[in-house]
């Protein structure tokens, strides 16, 4: 089995020696294997000194992520080179450290695939990280995950599984999360994108192979939120590639092949933001929550030509559907009530109704026949989305509902009559660049706050003062897919469930 607890990579170059002190030309250090025996394929991480192209030249070295066969090293991925420190007993100064994070995130990026969508098509670099007390969680995170990638698409497949299961375990804890946050906010929201992107890919490549083989996976959806914590917002990133998703419901006739390449290539981002604020009043303290931004994107990770070439387009995705979250203090010793700023809707429907009765008689040298048709239509006319807010105890729940335009039926519950999927006229037919669509154009949803009340009021005892209170926010949203522009029967419904906590200081 493959090793659960990586070594600590940064504290392995640190104290790497000379290259006068080595009795080889390469040192390596171990990371995982497929098993216990000796015999078996491991994953290694090298240095090797690299010949200077001039003999007065200084020489350089090069790092590699090799797969060992009986002591036969087969590189998988090979940085830069980089000069060695010939002045220090140590291989390599702390300057060059920064620069080899630099390295990691950029070879990360470069998986991505969909370029043309990302932060770089613009220009953007990759910062340099400061020597500080974060570096040593970015710097191992931002290896661990370029190792991850190189696992996936480059080892072999005895390897590549047990190295996977383990890589994917130490991402997700507690500590890999904390250094991503730090390492998206270095970022920035572009390359944070891009980031998500290529390791979302690669995700879904490694789903899809799984499922081939007739087994089943989970990604931990934890491995790709996180959330922030300041200046009276939270704020929650999400990133999920569909095919990680909990299907709901789905119709029994499986998708084509194209179709169902075009559903398995898209994540869904998500960005949550809440605005808060402490209000002191006489006798208690008013902490108000309310909604800033929900915005839900679903994006290709392909190249548009591949989307045509393997599959049905880009436009045949999921949609949001359904959105709630749950916003809970932690601790309520503190709590006196909670209200919310919006009255239940009870929304007018506008009516059409027409009847009518045509009658034709046949004139008189032919056959006696007569003619009778009857119509009526009935229109109603309704929000594409509703919002709800309740209370339970002392949580908030704020709700976002897609209805059926057609009979206004909750979509995310419901399937398409084959009437409907017939229409080329039905509501979700070119749902993307109808005038009347529910959606933006790329096919997401934006709620802003100035449509959703005055949001909601926990009334907090003076005792709280001088504390850090921890809220969770938890959350699930639906994608649902029909039919777009493809001709298929064929509809499902997937979820994703999430949870982080929030902090707020009682100043």
């Amino acid at each position: 089995m493959a090793s659960c607890c990586f070594p600590d990579i940064l504290c392995w170059f640190q104290n790497l020696p000379s290259i006068s002190q080595w009795k080889s030309k390469s040192l390596s250090l171990f990371i995982c294997s497929s098993s216990s025996s000796s015999q078996s394929p491991s994953l290694n991480l090298s240095v090797t000194r690299a010949d200077p192209v001039l003999q007065s030249s200084s020489p350089t070295i090069v790092f590699s992520i090799n797969v060992e066969f009986s002591l036969i090293p087969v590189a998988l991925w090979t940085s830069k080179h980089y000069k060695t420190d010939s002045r220090s007993s140590k291989l390599l100064g702390e300057e060059t450290f920064p620069s080899l994070s630099v390295n990691f995130v950029e070879d990360v990026l470069h998986y991505n695939g969909n370029p043309c969508r990302t932060g770089n098509s613009y220009g953007l670099r990759v910062p340099k990280p400061e020597l500080d007390s974060n570096f040593k969680e970015i710097f191992n995170l931002a290896f661990l995950t370029l190792v991850l990638l190189v696992c996936i698409y480059e080892a072999p497949m005895d390897l590549r599984s047990s190295c996977l299961n383990s890589l994917k375990n130490h991402l997700a804890n507690c500590r890999s999360r904390n250094a991503t946050k730090v390492l998206m906010k270095l970022l920035g929201s572009n390359l944070e994108e891009q980031w998500m992107r290529s390791i979302n890919l690669a995700i879904t490549n490694w789903i899809l192979e799984i499922q081939a083989s007739n087994h089943t996976i989970r990604t931990p959806s934890s491995l790709f939120s996180y959330s922030l914590s300041t200046f009276g917002l939270w704020k929650v990133h999400l990133y999920c590639p569909v095919i990680a998703m909990d299907t709901v419901n789905s119709t029994h006739s499986p998708p084509d092949e194209r179709l169902l390449f075009s559903l398995n290539y898209h994540q869904l981002e998500g960005v949550i933001q809440f605005n808060y604020r402490v209000l002191k009043q006489q006798n208690w303290l008013d902490v108000v929550v309310n909604t800033d931004n929900i915005r839900c994107d679903i994006t290709q990770l392909v190249t548009k030509a591949l989307m045509e070439e393997k599959g049905e387009g880009a436009a045949e995705k999921h949609f949001p559907s359904r959105i709630s979250l749950q916003l809970t203090p932690l601790v309520q010793t503190n709590i006196l009530s909670v209200s919310v700023g919006k009255s239940s809707e009870n929304p007018a429907r506008e009516f059409e109704y027409e009847k009518a009765i045509e009658a034709g008689f046949e004139p008189p040298n032919s056959y006696l026949g007569i003619k009778v048709s009857a119509g009526e239509t009935t229109t109603v006319s309704l929000k594409p989305w509703k919002f709800e807010e309740s209370v339970h105890g002392y949580s908030a729940n704020f709700n976002w509902f897609l209805h059926d335009s057609m009979d206004g039926r909750e979509v995310f519950s419901s399937k398409p009559s084959r009437f409907a999927l017939l229409n080329p006229k039905a509501w979700f037919r070119d749902r993307y660049s109808s005038a009347y669509r529910p959606f933006t154009r790329q096919g997401g949803v934006i709620f802003a706050g100035d449509e959703y009340g005055n949001g909601v009021r926990w009334k907090v005892d003076k005792g709280a003062i001088g504390r850090t209170m921890e809220w969770e926010i938890r959350g699930w949203i639906w994608l649902t897919y029909w039919p777009n522009k493809h001709k298929t029967f064929y509809s499902e419904t997937r979820r994703l469930e999430f949870r982080e906590v929030l902090n707020l200081t009682i100043a």
